[in-house]
C-alpha cells in the first residue's frame, strides 16, 4: 500500500451505501491516511443482465445523493458526480487525481458482480488496489452453506442458522478525522435528469418520505417507538402504520442491516412481545433473498423451477388486463388499492403485494416477469434480489415459493385485513361511501345501495375483470397440467 505521506488520495465509490456511519468502504479509507476523494458513478452501460434503476429509484435516489453531498460537505469534502461504464469513469478519475487504491462496499446482483470483476482486473493491471467490503448485508450470501456444501433453498434452515451468526452484528464506528484532497470536475446532479418533468408522476412521494441517511435514522426510531411492539399483528394490516417504512433506505445503504439489527435488539427490552423476532426474521429474508440471488442469477428473469417454463403466461406486455392491473381498475378494491398507492406514493405495503401478485399471476395468469418489472419501475424500493424473489415466491415458481394452489382470493383478504376499510377509502375514493359490508365486493350490493353511496358500476368504478372462482380453476387446471407432463 502506498505511504500516505505521498498525499496520493484513496477513491471511495458511493454505490449501494449512500450513509457516512457504519460505512466500511469509507471506514477503511480513513484509515488508510490517505486524503479522501468522495464519488458516485452513475453506471449506464454493463453486461447483459445490467439494469438502470426504474423511474422511482431514480426519484429517490436524486434526493439521496443531494443528501449524501451535504453530509458530505459539512465534514469538508464534496461528492463526485461521473456517469458511464465504471471501468471507464474511475480509470479516468484515478488518471485526474493520482490516486492509490479504490474502496467500495461490495455487490452481489448478477450486473454488479460483472462490473466489479471487470474493474478488479482493469485495476490489477495497473497495479491499483482495489477493496471491497461488506456492508450490504448482515452476512456474505456465499458464506452459508448446508453440511453438504450447498447452497440453501428452503428459508427455514437458512434462518436456523444465519440468526446465530448476525445476532450481535453491531455497527462499526471509526473516530478518526475527515480528511479530504482536492476534487476533481463534478457532473451536476440535475443534468442526469432523475426527477420527472410533465407530468410529475412523483408529486405524491416527497409527503410520504425523507430520503437520506437522516431519514433513515428518523424512520428507524419511529418504528422502534410506535411500531415494534405491535409488529407481529400490525404488519399484516394496510391501513395502520405497522411495518417499518425501511425498505427503500435499506436498498439505498442510507441505513445499514447491523444499525437497523442492533437497534432492535437496544430496543428489545422495551418491546416483550413477539415483534422483535418476528421483525428480524423478516430482516433474515432478506438476507435469503440475496442469498439465493447469489447463487441463482437467473432469477432475476427466469423460472428457478423449470416446469413453469410450460405454464400458459400471458407475456403481452400491452395485455389490456395487465394494464387495468397497472392502473389499479381491475374492479377489487383491495387490488386496486394497493396499485393506485403503488403509482401514488411508490410504496405498497407487504401484505398488498402479495394480493396484487398473486391476482395478477393465477387469476390474470400473466407472467410474473410483467409484474416484477412494473414493480422495479415504480418502486421506491426496488430491489433485484427481493423483488425476483417474492415475484417468484407469490407465482409457485421461485425457490421455496408458496404452493401454487395458494390463491389469494380478494375479497377474503381485504375484509380480514381492511375490515374496517380505511385503506380501500384512502385510495379507492369513489367507492369510499359503500357501507363496510359492501366495500370490498362492490358488485355484491344492492342497487339501492349503490345509488346512496353514487356508485354506478361499470361507469365509476369497474366490474370485476374476472370471476374469482372461475379464475382460480383456470389457474389450478393450467398448474395440474404441468404436474401431468
Amino acid at each position: 500500500m502506498p505511504s500516505p505521506d505521498d498525499n496520493r488520495p484513496a477513491l471511495v465509490l458511493f454505490r449501494n451505501d449512500l450513509r457516512l456511519e457504519d460505512n466500511p468502504a469509507l471506514n477503511a479509507a480513513r484509515l488508510s491516511g490517505c486524503p479522501l476523494v468522495c464519488v458516485y458513478i452513475y453506471e449506464t452501460e454493463g453486461d447483459a443482465a445490467f439494469r438502470r434503476p426504474g423511474s422511482a429509484s431514480r426519484w429517490w435516489l436524486h434526493h439521496s445523493l443531494e443528501s449524501l453531498s451535504s453530509s458530505i460537505r459539512s465534514k469538508g469534502g464534496s461528492l463526485i458526480l461521473r456517469s458511464g461504464r465504471l471501468v471507464s469513469a474511475v480509470e479516468s478519475l484515478i488518471a485526474e487525481t493520482g490516486a492509490c487504491e479504490v474502496h467500495a462496499s461490495r455487490r452481489y446482483d448478477p450486473a454488479g458482480l460483472e462490473a466489479d470483476t471487470e474493474l478488479a482486473d482493469a485495476l490489477r493491471d495497473g497495479d491499483i488496489p482495489f477493496y471491497r467490503h461488506e456492508g450490504f448485508l448482515l452476512h456474505e450470501p456465499s458464506s452459508v452453506r448446508t453440511s453438504s456444501n450447498r447452497f440453501y433453498r428452503v428459508f427455514s434452515p437458512f434462518a436456523r442458522k444465519v440468526i446465530p451468526l448476525v445476532q450481535d452484528a453491531r455497527p462499526e464506528t471509526c473516530d478518526l478525522p475527515f480528511h479530504f484532497a482536492s476534487p476533481p470536475e463534478s457532473d451536476k446532479l440535475g443534468d442526469y435528469a432523475f426527477l420527472p418533468s410533465e407530468p410529475d408522476w412523483a408529486s405524491g412521494f416527497s409527503p410520504q418520505w425523507q430520503p437520506g441517511e437522516e431519514g433513515a435514522q428518523t424512520t428507524l426510531q419511529h418504528f422502534l417507538s410506535n411500531g415494534l411492539s405491535d409488529y407481529t399483528v400490525g404488519r399484516d394490516h394496510p391501513g395502520k402504520y405497522g411495518t417499518s417504512r425501511l425498505s427503500a433506505h435499506l436498498a439505498f445503504g442510507e441505513i445499514s442491516p447491523r444499525q437497523v439489527w442492533h437497534g432492535v435488539e437496544t430496543a428489545a427490552p422495551r418491546n416483550p412481545g413477539r415483534g422483535v423476532t418476528t421483525f428480524q426474521r423478516e430482516l433474515i429474508f432478506r438476507e435469503f433473498a440475496w442469498h439465493l440471488l447469489t447463487n441463482l442469477p437467473q432469477m432475476a428473469w427466469s423460472n428457478i423451477d423449470s416446469r413453469f417454463d410450460r405454464f400458459p403466461w400471458q407475456e403481452d406486455a400491452n395485455d389490456p388486463s395487465l394494464i387495468d392491473w397497472q392502473k389499479g381498475l381491475t374492479g377489487y378494491p383491495i387490488v386496486d388499492a394497493g396499485m393506485r398507492e403503488l403509482w401514488q406514493t411508490g410504496w405498497m405495503h407487504n401484505r398488498v403485494r402479495m394480493i396484487v401478485a398473486s391476482f395478477l399471476t393465477k387469476h390474470l395468469m400473466v407472467h410474473w416477469k410483467r409484474g416484477e418489472e412494473w414493480f422495479y419501475d415504480t418502486l421506491v424500493d426496488a430491489d433485484p434480489a427481493n423483488n425476483a424473489f417474492n415475484w417468484q415466491w407469490t407465482a409457485g415458481s421461485g425457490a421455496d415459493a408458496a404452493p401454487f394452489f395458494r390463491i389469494f382470493a380478494p375479497v377474503t383478504q381485504g375484509r380480514r385485513f381492511d375490515a374496517d376499510g380505511r385503506y380501500v377509502r384512502a385510495f379507492v375514493p369513489e367507492i369510499a361511501a359503500l357501507p363496510d359490508k359492501f366495500l370490498h365486493a362492490p358488485w355484491e350490493a344492492p342497487d339501492d345501495v349503490l345509488s346512496a353511496a353514487n356508485v354506478k358500476l361499470g361507469v365509476d368504478y369497474p366490474r370485476p375483470l374476472v370471476d374469482h372462482a372461475a379464475a382460480r380453476q383456470r389457474a389450478l387446471d393450467a398448474f395440474k397440467g404441468l404436474k401431468d407432463d
